[in-house]
């Protein structure tokens, strides 16, 4: 009896928590929730340039699955909860790289697959930008078009893959030529969907013998029965003249954005003759991207540690991603591979979608919400 006399009085005496006090527990646990949430199953994106049109749309906010190929563990510990990069609205940095951690990749449900929408954190040095740890670098969406142990190559702008024509994603885009005997009206684009407006937003530029495009095949199709239209062609690169903007930037390979490869994506466990051809080819990747505290190339050679390589054991999986907007996309074909450790995720639905061209009470595509992505 005494006992619980003195527990009682214990418990009159003690004060409640304050309201100041409870609003900031309540709000601790939100955000230690959020962030386990973000971290492991799914996070929000949202699409910030045409380079996946018109699978994706700009102003398309997606959920993005880190379940499907296993959330990677931090490498970067100190940073503000929720944040990527900056704090919210300055340019800030978030975090602090002071520690950095090795990153493992939890179990998933599947890997990449071919085919898959990804989100990844892009792998090269961003000019002007300062050199982000790769669980902080920017974060790209593609789709993912080879993985390790495929042969890529790119003729007049279709995909192979293995030798074998890929047939294009629903919604690819192109730029075509459209040569035509009169002007086109307005009206007649945005019945065929494409965008066409006076300012910088549009998919339609005039030329002298008509127009320069971005459209889906379909529409280049239905654009063709107009009487106006005499002939629409796709817009190519040339083959055989080569552009050092694309992977490898060597002129030893006349490659261009249409034309491009045959070029082997590497897997792990890969072994590589590292020849002058290889080296060009995987040298980069080896140095950049295979964690290796001293790589180096010298003269079309390959150096870890100071000696130099004759042959190359990966240590991980690389993809190939193209964007959707074929003609508008700055990607694989560009910078080269993306390696496993930099997926973030896999692209499920688009959960909002905001136009941010339309006028205030158009600005939601209310089609787009809970809309799959294919």
């Amino acid at each position: 009896m005494k006992l619980s006399f003195l527990k009682s009085k214990e418990e009159k005496n003690k004060k409640p928590k304050s309201k100041l006090r409870e609003w900031l527990d309540s709000l601790l646990f939100a955000v230690v929730v959020a962030t386990l949430v973000r971290w492991l199953f799914v996070e929000a994106y949202t699409i910030p340039t045409p380079s996946m049109e018109r699978s994706l749309l700009v102003g398309d906010f997606l959920f993005v699955s880190k379940l499907s190929y296993g959330a990677r563990t931090p490498q970067t510990p100190l940073q503000v909860p929720l944040t990527h990069q900056t704090i919210w609205g300055t340019d800030i940095p978030s975090y602090l790289d002071w520690i950095q951690l090795p990153m493992y990749r939890l179990p998933g449900l599947s890997k990449v697959q071919k085919g898959d929408v990804v989100v990844f954190n892009f792998p090269p040095q961003e000019p002007g930008r300062p050199k982000y740890p790769t669980d902080l670098k920017t974060h790209y969406i593609k789709r993912c078009v080879a993985t390790g142990g495929d042969t890529i190559q790119i003729k007049a702008a279709k995909v192979y893959i293995n030798g074998v024509e890929q047939a294009y994603p629903e919604g690819v885009q192109f730029r075509y030529d459209v040569y035509t005997n009169q002007g086109i009206r307005p009206r007649v684009f945005e019945e065929l969907g494409i965008r066409y407006s006076s300012d910088s937003n549009t998919d339609v530029y005039a030329t002298n013998f008509g127009y320069h495009i971005t459209m889906t095949p379909a529409t280049a199709e239905a654009l063709k029965k107009l009487p106006a239209v005499e002939k629409v062609e796709m817009s190519l690169a040339e083959e055989g003249i080569g552009n050092l903007r694309v992977f490898p930037h060597h002129p030893q390979f006349n490659w261009n954005e249409d034309y491009f490869g045959p070029l082997y994506v590497p897997k792990k466990g890969d072994k590589i003759p590292m020849t002058p051809e290889n080296v060009i080819l995987y040298g980069h990747t080896i140095v950049q991207y295979e964690g290796h505290a001293k790589a180096e190339v010298k003269n079309d050679k390959l150096y870890i540690n100071e000696e130099e390589v004759k042959e190359y054991t990966f240590r991980q999986d690389y993809l190939f991603m193209m964007g959707d907007n074929r003609h508008n996309s700055l990607d694989s074909r560009f910078w080269g591979f993306v390696p496993y450790d930099h997926v973030v995720g896999k692209a499920v639905f688009v959960w909002l979608s905001i136009d941010p061209y339309a006028e205030l009470l158009h600005k939601i595509r209310w089609s787009r919400l809970f809309s799959g992505v294919n």
